[in-house]
């Protein structure tokens, strides 16, 4: 009977574990994503696309970032390998590039220069590096590494961070409607302080492991 008791509880704590291990890593993703601060890039990006077509664009492009970062998930930590790039290093440099982002987040440098629309643009700039930038990439590779067992559910994690900024970046004109000019930099700046409180605890698991 103890017995039983102690493996149901071994069970229900590793489950617990990958859960919760499943939605911080698609809330952090979702946040270095930053959807609703690209809503107004992708659409000037887009402003030279016909309408009917736009849709199909951003699934295309966030179809190729679905792609470049599912690599990185699963191949990213052989090339740290063989770059003999230790994960302490990677958990430092990945907080002081979250941290990057989130400041920018929190103080858009509004002096900064627009990017000119073409007229359809491909990966670069709306895949890589707004959608997959390189924020994310090491997010990926970082998680991958501090859980190598669980790439299928940090997978399904990406997905779920995927797909819910796809539907927000085609909903883009909605949203813009919605919330307004003012409603989505709140909304940006809210993200960006969550994600600064997630880059210094980061870089501090990094550094707590560099010493040990």
């Amino acid at each position: 009977m103890v017995e039983s008791i102690t493996k149901l509880s071994n069970y229900l704590s590793m489950n617990c574990g990958a859960m919760l291990t499943f939605y911080s890593t698609a809330i952090t993703l979702l946040l270095v994503m930053d959807p609703l601060g690209n809503i107004p890039i992708f659409v000037t990006t887009l402003r030279s696309v016909p309408a009917k077509r736009q849709r199909r664009v951003i699934l295309r492009e966030s179809l190729i970032a679905l792609a470049i970062l599912s690599f990185f998930l699963f191949f990213g930590q052989y090339v740290l390998e063989g770059m003999h790039i230790s994960q302490p290093a990677l958990a430092i440099s990945g907080g002081i590039i979250l941290f990057l982002v989130a400041i920018r987040m929190i103080f858009p440098h509004e002096t900064e220069e627009k990017q000119r629309p073409t007229p359809e643009p491909f990966i670069v700039p709306l895949a890589v590096p707004l959608f997959a930038g390189p924020a994310t990439m090491t997010m990926v590779m970082l998680m991958a590494s501090q859980y190598p067992d669980g790439l299928v559910h940090l997978f399904f994690a990406l997905f779920v961070a995927w797909f819910i900024t796809t539907a927000i970046l085609i909903s883009a004109d909605l949203f813009r409607k919605l919330l307004g000019e003012r409603g989505l930099l709140a909304a940006e700046r809210l993200m960006g302080m969550v994600l600064t409180t997630l880059a210094v605890q980061m870089f501090l698991t990094g550094v707590k492991q560099a010493l040990l």
